[in-house]
């Protein structure tokens, strides 16, 4: 992972059935978070599943803080037609961890090539224009050991940088693991480092 990056803008919510039309073709849009390819799998079967009648499920997605990981899939329809205008607007957006889906039904009329580009990008578009996209930090992880006569100055830390606690255990011995926005990850080790009486794992 870069440190670089220290933000990344994703959705916490679906957004599904968004309609759009041309010559009696009906292309509805659907956007799912997701963190892996074991999600998207399970999001794709359902909507297949759901709208067995319609003619094509085409999609695009990314993974990871820095959208590196992603795939478009025309569905049948000519290449580059569908999966890459709705990559497009992924970028355009500038949206990670996220699917986006256009199931299409078929009017009788052929769009052709370019048709079918400006259909797919727009529904994708409108689709991603419904969502509440949200910027959100990359966080890291680090683990805290302390006595329990310590605790107090390891919660004035906590405090200080607003850490998450993702996990606490509180006996003689305690331990904590937290999440530190990336972007003050060194200096929140260093602080810890400077108490002396904990122990960074």
């Amino acid at each position: 992972m870069s440190l670089k990056i220290t933000t990344y803008k994703t959705i916490d919510r679906p957004v599904k059935e968004i309609l759009y039309k041309d010559k009696g073709s009906k292309f509805i849009g659907f956007l799912y978070p997701v963190t892996n390819e074991t999600e998207i799998k399970t999001c794709l079967e359902l909507i297949k599943k759901q709208y067995h009648d319609a003619r094509h499920w085409c999609y695009a997605y990314r993974l990871g803080y820095d959208g590196a990981t992603y795939r478009v899939n025309d569905d049948g329809e000519p290449s580059n037609t569908a999966g890459q205008p709705i990559y497009g607007q992924l970028l355009s957006y500038d949206v990670t961890n996220v699917l986006l889906v256009v199931v299409r039904y078929f009017g009788g009329v052929k769009l052709g090539v370019g048709g079918l580009i400006k259909a797919y990008r727009t529904c994708a578009g409108e689709t991603l224009t419904d969502a509440e996209i949200q910027e959100k930090m990359i966080k890291q992880s680090i683990i805290i050991h302390s006595s329990y006569e310590h605790v107090d100055k390891v919660m004035r830390l906590i405090k200080t940088f607003d850490l998450e606690i993702k996990h606490q255990e509180m006996y003689l011995d305690c331990k904590f693991e937290l999440l530190s926005p990336v972007s003050i990850y060194k200096d929140v080790i260093l602080a810890f480092e400077h108490l002396r009486c904990v122990k960074i794992t």
